[in-house]
């Protein structure tokens, strides 16, 4: 999708760029197809394909920096830009901290390739991809009296980048994806409808999943009928592999460079020290083949390695760019994860489930928030109580809090169940001692 006229674009723009006021400068183009179709109740209710082509440009104008976007890529068009641009960059105020990084960090391409992007993408017929629309919402539409309403959606995308610095970078990367969802709203006895989705995704057409998600979605509905508050109290909590993310994300989001730099990370001054259960061992795998959030580099260019963020509770490090490095005068590390595994456990989510004696497994979550400086947190949950190991009771309007230090600390199993169709391969957790607030 990348073009030898896209790349002779870029070094022509780069060029231009330091004629004319730029100390240093980065150019990526990139290059997109997308396409989305929905089915609802049978019918088709949108249908939309789109193709883009930008370049975006980043400039180093006399210890200033400015970045700027265009879809407009011919050589006439982008003189007028890049000088407005970098007129434009002169009036911010000097930051002397905005740096290309040391090329001695940039990837430096090997021949090797993460295999993330189908060839056959483009030879797709249209056909076949609404047929799988279409087939994921049969499976259930008019299969019960209680149904409402019944959507499948079918979306796919191929993007491409080129990217180029001053100083010496240049990489190329190209990747698709395929994805299919069913959503399912049915009739209670009550005034609240009881609605779940399932879904797939995949990095090859032929690995996408086409059968079972309706009925997935339905089943998952189903089991919601009936919802209702329980008790408050401190129970243990069963998360589910399909929302673990929702509880990690704040971690991560704590160690990056932008939130340590402002103090406001609750893993300040943390590096080196124990923020979880010795249960948890959390590893960033950026070049697994086949598979999302794979990369070689970073948004800045600097070479991807794996690396273990947590070991076995303890941080072990924090994801620190060029600028945030300088700012705080520490040493780099990458912009930000890429792949992130855990080391699994040797329970399967059913064993796990056998091991709760009074509990709440979580399926989803409604709102809430998390205090990135404190690390204070409030969620509204949704999902099933457990009794002697057995998930009884739909549970909702309920909620948790807490303080992420603490919950993490109470983490007591992982299970060995990851999603495998997500750049975070998280498996089920259990944690003892959660705070629900219900009634």
């Amino acid at each position: 999708m990348i073009t030898k006229q896209h790349k002779d674009i870029a070094r022509w723009s780069m060029e231009f760029a330091l004629q004319n006021g730029c100390q240093a400068a980065r150019i990526s183009v990139i290059t997109a197809k997308n396409n989305s179709f929905e089915y609802r109740d049978t019918q088709l209710d949108k249908l939309q394909q789109s193709s883009e082509n930008k370049l975006y440009i980043e400039v180093f104008t006399d210890g200033r920096y400015g970045s700027f976007s265009t879809n407009r890529i011919e050589k006439g068009e982008l003189e007028k830009f890049i000088k407005e641009g970098i007129i434009s960059t002169k009036y911010l105020a000097e930051d002397k901290f905005r740096q290309l990084p040391d090329p001695t960090r940039y990837y430096k391409p090997d021949g090797k390739d993460l295999d993330q992007y189908d060839a056959s993408f483009e030879k797709i017929e249209t056909e076949k991809k609404l047929a799988a629309a279409r087939q994921a919402l049969a499976e259930i539409y008019g299969s019960d009296e209680r149904i409402i309403s019944v959507s499948s959606s079918y979306d796919d995308g191929a993007g491409a980048e080129y990217m180029i610095a001053s100083n010496g970078f240049e990489s190329e990367s190209i990747d698709s994806g395929f994805s299919l969802s069913v959503s399912v709203s049915l009739k209670t006895d009550g005034d609240a409808r009881a609605e779940s989705y399932w879904y797939d995704s995949a990095i090859y057409w032929e690995d996408l999943k086409k059968e079972g998600i309706g009925q997935k979605a339905m089943e998952r509905a189903l089991r919601k009928i009936g919802q209702k508050k329980i008790k408050s109290g401190r129970y243990d909590m069963l998360l589910d592999n399909t929302v673990a993310t929702r509880l990690l994300s704040p971690m991560i989001s704590a160690m990056y460079g932008s939130a340590l730099q402002q103090k406001n990370s609750f893993l300040l001054d943390k590096l080196g020290q124990r923020i979880a259960s010795d249960k948890l061992t959390i590893i960033d795998n950026p070049h697994l083949t086949r598979s999302y959030g794979s990369k070689w580099h970073d948004g800045e260019g600097v070479a991807t390695q794996k690396r273990t963020i947590i070991d076995k509770g303890v941080l072990n490090t924090y994801f620190i760019d060029t600028y945030n490095s300088l700012k705080m005068n520490v040493a780099p590390t990458i912009a930000s994860p890429s792949v992130i595994q855990t080391e699994l456990g040797n329970k399967n989510f059913d064993k796990l489930l056998q091991s709760v004696q009074k509990g709440i497994w979580i399926t989803g979550f409604n709102g809430g928030n998390s205090n990135s400086t404190t690390g204070d947190f409030s969620f509204g949950v949704e999902g099933f109580l457990i009794e002697n190991g057995i998930a009884t009771t739909p549970v909702s309007e309920m909620n948790i809090t807490g303080n992420m230090l603490t919950l993490w600390a109470n983490l007591t199993e992982v299970g060995n169940d990851p999603r495998e169709n997500s750049a975070w391969k998280l498996p089920s957790l259990l944690f003892s001692d959660v705070n629900f607030s219900g009634l």
